[in-house]
């Protein structure tokens, strides 16, 4: 169930409440802490990742996803890392969010009428769910399923409130 988020916006959501600064003018990254369970259906391999998601405001309004942490894998376990652009949408509870290169992926959404999106990476083809499960969670799963992928990938995300706290932040420039 998506509960009713009370900012005006899903990016004001995302960067928590931030005070803009001379040296970040745009508010401070909303810092979340990450854990995912990771399945392959096709073998039942299993995994995890664990690590923070950093939501750093941009001029354009929209946000810079830079994901980094700890992938176990039964033939690996090392560091990790991705990164998106999530643009603002038409509409103010919800974020395009494109590849580093530019490309869509998908919409992202809390809203029972957009929390859905699909994506579709020839052959295969991927669905998101996402699910707002209070001021300072929320979660998201990708079921991938085609020729080449049965995956599902469920990540759960907790804002890092020690981290909001001001006097948590570097202050270098």
């Amino acid at each position: 169930m998506n509960s009713r988020s009370p900012e005006p916006s899903l990016r004001a959501y995302l960067l928590g409440s931030q005070p803009a600064s001379a040296a970040s003018p745009a508010g401070r990254p909303g810092r979340w802490r990450v854990e995912r369970n990771l399945l392959d259906r096709s073998d039942g391999t299993r995994g995890t990742f664990s690590g923070v998601v950093l939501f750093t405001p941009t001029d354009d309004g929209g946000l810079a996803l830079r994901e980094e942490g700890t992938m176990r894998w039964p033939a690996f376990t090392g560091p990790a890392s991705r990164e998106y652009v999530l643009k603002p949408a038409p509409r103010s509870d919800a974020l395009d969010v494109f590849f580093p290169d530019g490309r869509p992926f998908h919409r992202m959404s809390f809203t029972p009428d957009a929390s859905l999106d699909t994506h579709w990476c020839d052959p295969d083809t991927y669905r998101v769910s996402y699910t707002r499960q209070g001021p300072d969670q929320f979660s998201f799963s990708w079921d991938v399923t085609g020729p080449r992928k049965d995956l599902l990938l469920v990540s759960h995300l907790v804002r890092d409130t020690e981290a909001q706290a001001p006097e948590a932040w570097s202050t270098e420039a």
